[in-house]
């Protein structure tokens, strides 16, 4: 019998807002006999009492998520055990802050099951104090291999496929104004015209260039050269005034994504 064989899985939580994300997390993790997924959580306020309860070997850890994201999950737990963590995001520019505190590795959307297994076997290594030969447990070279990997990610959507009325055709992503989630469907706004497409807001986000487009909501995205002007409201919170009038909500927990989008300080 092997050495693998004889260890117990690793016991990994997962954690991620979105439903289908969690679902393909688990369906690739299913495929590795050594590792056993003992819970899922759908926001940071979960994710801090399962880690406390379960005390997982290893997190699977969504970095952007409605009010309390992965960062944050990590700041609430210190001075407890915090187990390794493996961030997941659609973001590249999270990448250094994430290994700054010491994740295991940083995998960007969207992955395939190659690049996860390659994450698996860094958090198998880890537990059982392996390296292959020359490398290096060091910051620079995680980030030259997430480089790497952003290299080889394919280029956002600039065409999406809609279906509607039995037709089928293509829509550039340049005539997008704004998209609004309705359940695992988003409608997108070009226009007077919408469409209806199968997919959720946070699979789109993921597809769609975050130079041009900002989540500013859990349910809104918008085409950033839309905005016409910032007006604020309440409680931290802004209206999205669009160009043809459109007003949407700027909520408090997306604030720093427009900022970061706009260059400004809001």
């Amino acid at each position: 019998m092997t050495e693998a064989a004889t260890q117990a899985p690793l016991r990994v939580l997962v954690v991620d807002d979105e439903p289908l994300a969690r679902e393909k997390i688990r369906g690739m993790t299913a495929e590795d006999p050594e590792v056993r997924v003992v819970g899922e959580c759908a926001n940071g306020a979960e994710a801090i009492e399962a880690i406390q309860n379960l005390k997982p070997d290893l997190v699977l850890l969504d970095v952007q998520m409605p009010e309390v994201g992965g960062f944050a999950v990590l700041e609430a737990l210190k001075g407890q055990h915090i187990p390794p963590v493996i961030f997941i995001t659609a973001y590249d520019h999270y990448a250094v802050r994430a290994f700054e505190v010491h994740a295991l590795d940083y995998l960007l959307k969207p992955f395939d099951r190659e690049r996860f297994a390659a994450a698996l076997d860094r958090a198998k290594r880890h537990f059982r104090h392996e390296r292959r030969p020359g490398e290096s447990n060091g910051l620079d070279e995680r980030i030259l291999a997430l480089l790497e990997q952003m290299s080889e990610t394919p280029r956002y959507h600039e065409r999406l496929v809609v279906k509607s009325s039995g037709r089928v055709f293509f829509l550039n992503t340049g005539e997008i104004d704004w998209i609004e989630a309705e359940g695992n469907y988003v409608n997108i706004h070009t226009g007077k015209k919408s469409h209806l497409l199968r997919e959720t807001i946070s699979g789109l986000e993921s597809q769609l260039d975050p130079r041009e487009f900002v989540r500013i909501h859990r349910s809104a995205i918008v085409n950033i050269s839309r905005i016409r002007e910032l007006q604020p409201w309440s409680h931290g919170e802004y209206h999205v005034i669009l160009q043809d009038g459109t007003r949407l909500t700027l909520s408090r927990s997306y604030r720093d994504k427009l900022q970061s989008a706009l260059g400004n300080s809001l």
